[in-house]
């Protein structure tokens, strides 16, 4: 298992500069340790994230935290098979990943969810997402599809995180 050094994220926006770069965000009605929570438990990603098939921890931090984890997405014609690198913040208010080497569709992905304590027993999460496509796709279409992308897994999370509110 790999050390996961303390304050491995220090500062907002460390994602590696690629050229479209997509930003969404949501409010979900549970504190932000409740979607850190969820977040970071990859094993149950295929119960509500869309599209996930599977999803298994292949390597982890000292601490327990997945370090890396190799998802397996089925979206239609975005099949696809890939490993990610996680570094979480201290405090868990960011957790980020890079994509480990290539796939069939996918060049690079970088990508983090900033997860904001709004106070009130809410939290906003904030889903950035850059991705370089092994395939040709018009800016246009690409951004479409990124949008949908955030859209959907933004919802996913929120639902997950307070349905799992609602029955805790």
């Amino acid at each position: 298992m790999a050390s996961r050094p303390r304050d491995a994220i220090r500062v907002r926006g460390s994602l590696r500069t690629m050229a479209d770069t997509s930003t969404q965000s949501i409010v979900v009605a549970a504190p932000p340790a409740a979607v850190a929570a969820v977040v970071s438990d990859f094993a149950r990603y295929p119960e509500w994230a869309d599209a996930v098939r599977e999803a298994e921890v292949v390597e982890e931090y000292e601490d327990g935290y997945a370090s890396q984890v190799r998802f397996v997405l089925d979206a239609g014609p975005m099949a696809d098979e890939y490993t990610l690198r996680y570094e979480y913040a201290e405090d868990l208010s960011r957790v980020e990943w890079h994509l480990v080497a290539p796939s069939k569709m996918q060049r690079a992905q970088d990508g983090s969810y900033d997860i904001e304590d709004n106070g009130d027993g809410t939290s906003t999460v904030t889903y950035t997402l850059a991705v370089e496509l092994s395939i040709g796709m018009l800016g246009m279409f690409k951004r479409k599809a990124e949008k949908m992308i955030m859209d959907t897994a933004l919802r996913s999370l929120k639902r997950r995180v307070e349905s799992l509110g609602a029955a805790g």
